[in-house]
């Protein structure tokens, strides 16, 4: 979910030195497995990153995709559109909600990785799911495509170089970096899944 903006921030795509002070606090270890630290990201994240493991987030952003499409693939048809509550979204739009959010994400990611330092505007999640039509798909097929999003996802994160991730770009009027991007990533899906589990099913 994306609602806050602090406002406007002016920085190019780089990496500072506290990204090469992190990196020489862990010298055995490459970035994707190592937490981002609290300058890489909004202190809004860092809910979803907490509810990352510790260790290699594209092992955790694999394994995790294989738990949550076994949850998803189990849903019967009839849960598939409850809302918990009015106006709350249904089980179907979560998971068009997680597809979305992953993208965008995604995209930030790829352009700050490649070192673009166009600012990026943020989203209006509500917006973006009022604008679907995600009842009219089965949840199957959902599923099937939060999945290529995911494998789409791990690619991308999987062939950047060491200098990659560490860069950093302005996404939402706020500097975030291309490793808290794959821990967001993460744990925004966690953070989803474990809403799932305890008031839809």
């Amino acid at each position: 979910m994306e609602t806050f903006n602090p406002g406007g921030i002016v920085t190019a795509t780089r990496t500072t030195e506290q990204d090469q002070a992190s990196a020489a606090k862990n010298p055995n270890q490459p970035a994707r497995a190592v937490k981002p630290d609290q300058t890489e990201f909004l202190p809004y994240y860092g809910k979803y990153i907490d509810l990352v493991p510790t260790g290699d987030v594209i092992s955790t952003l694999t394994t995790q995709m294989a738990e949550t499409q076994v949850l998803l693939r189990s849903l019967p048809a009839s849960v598939a559109t409850y809302r918990y509550a009015p106006g709350k979204w249904s089980v179907k739009e979560v998971i068009g909600h997680l597809i979305d959010s992953e993208r965008i994400f995604a995209s930030r990611a790829l352009r700050f990785a490649r070192n673009d330092a166009t600012p990026l505007p943020g989203f209006e999640q509500d917006d973006y799911v009022r604008n679907a039509t995600f009842d009219a798909y089965p949840a199957a097929e959902l599923a099937s495509e939060f999945e290529c999003v995911r494998q789409s996802t791990v690619f991308l994160f999987n062939h950047l170089d060491e200098a990659a991730w560490m860069r950093r770009g302005i996404a939402n009027d706020a500097e975030v970096s291309v490793r808290a991007l794959a821990y967001i990533i993460a744990g925004h899906e966690l953070h989803h899944r474990k809403i799932l589990d305890t008031r839809y099913l």
